[in-house]
């Protein structure tokens, strides 16, 4: 596997290297010592997978306040994503921006999105599979949440016919730059 730096802080793109033959391919998904290398101590705590039926489903922008901030690693199993994060560390040079990419089953790329991000996606084929590895546990008392459609970050998602979104998602307070966003201490540079 290859891991690729993103224009956020800390955030890296994760590319499997298939050895493919005529039955389909193998790929390492996660190793330890590549992450660490890379300047990543991932600790795995929780493993999930999320299934949504159609097209233009979009959840997010989420997120997990301190004590209980979560590094992920997220993969598209099936169908495609359009995947988002948004850096909400305070400490960091990236602060407020947001970067996305697609995820696919063909494309084999994976996302790790560190502590203080926030991470959403939208749907861009029917059924799609995607796969969470998970620094913590989920602590309801402690999830947190940005707007999707915030005009503070001006997120281009893209276009679909509908938009399927919860009104949890939907009614996320507007952003303030000046005093939200989150404190997590830095792994690697800033």
């Amino acid at each position: 596997m290859l891991i690729h730096s993103t224009p956020l802080n800390q955030a890296a793109v994760i590319e499997l290297e298939p050895i493919k033959d005529n039955r389909g391919y193998f790929a390492r998904s996660f190793c330890k010592e590549t992450m660490i290398n890379y300047g990543i101590s991932f600790e795995m705590t929780q493993s999930n997978v999320t299934f949504n039926q159609n097209a233009g489903t979009l959840r997010g922008m989420h997120f997990q306040l301190p004590p209980y901030c979560e590094d992920k690693i997220v993969t598209c199993f099936n169908g495609a994503i359009y995947d988002v994060i948004i850096d909400l560390n305070r400490e960091s040079s990236t602060f407020g921006k947001w970067y996305g990419l697609t995820l696919s089953d063909k494309n084999c790329l994976s996302l790790y999105i560190p502590k203080g991000f926030a991470h959403g996606y939208k749907t861009m084929t029917d059924n799609t599979i995607i796969h969470y590895l998970m620094s913590e546990n989920h602590t309801p008392s402690h999830e947190s949440g940005v707007r999707w459609n915030d005009q503070v970050f001006g997120i281009n998602w893209p276009e679909s016919e509908r938009l399927i979104i919860s009104k949890k998602d939907e009614s996320w307070k507007d952003f303030d730059m000046n005093t939200d966003g989150v404190s997590v201490s830095l792994q690697k540079g800033e």
